[in-house]
């Protein structure tokens, strides 16, 4: 059974930092292309960053140079580095694996992140 575990979510002050993590289970994590996505009330889903199974980064255009995704193959866990946070940023925050040339993908349940005063 896959497990996409997100954690580190929270409210915090604008200019603030926070930093997400998700844990997977029951995959070959380092195979693994890995997401996380954001997504606002009444907004739709999109991506943050993404980082492939060798290592190459992709960010959302608003929060290049803000953010930072990272991977530990070792702990089966990818990280979302977040800093000088913006009330703009407040969102669910989903992780996400796929594997690539295949359909199916698998998502996490979400973590809130709140930037406010």
């Amino acid at each position: 059974q896959v497990q996409l575990v997100e954690s580190g979510g929270g409210l915090v002050q604008p200019g603030g930092s926070l930093r997400l993590s998700c844990a997977a289970s029951g995959i070959s994590f380092s195979i693994y292309d890995m997401s996380w996505y954001h997504q606002a009330p009444g907004k739709q889903r999109e991506l943050v960053a993404s980082i492939t199974s060798g290592g190459t980064t992709n960010y959302g255009g608003s929060m290049k140079g803000r953010f930072t995704i990272s991977r530990d193959n070792a702990k089966n866990t990818v990280y979302l580095q977040m800093n000088s946070l913006k009330p703009e940023d407040t969102a669910v925050y989903y992780c996400k694996a796929s594997y690539p040339g295949f359909a199916n993908s698998y998502w996490g349940q979400g973590t809130q992140v709140t930037v406010s005063s």
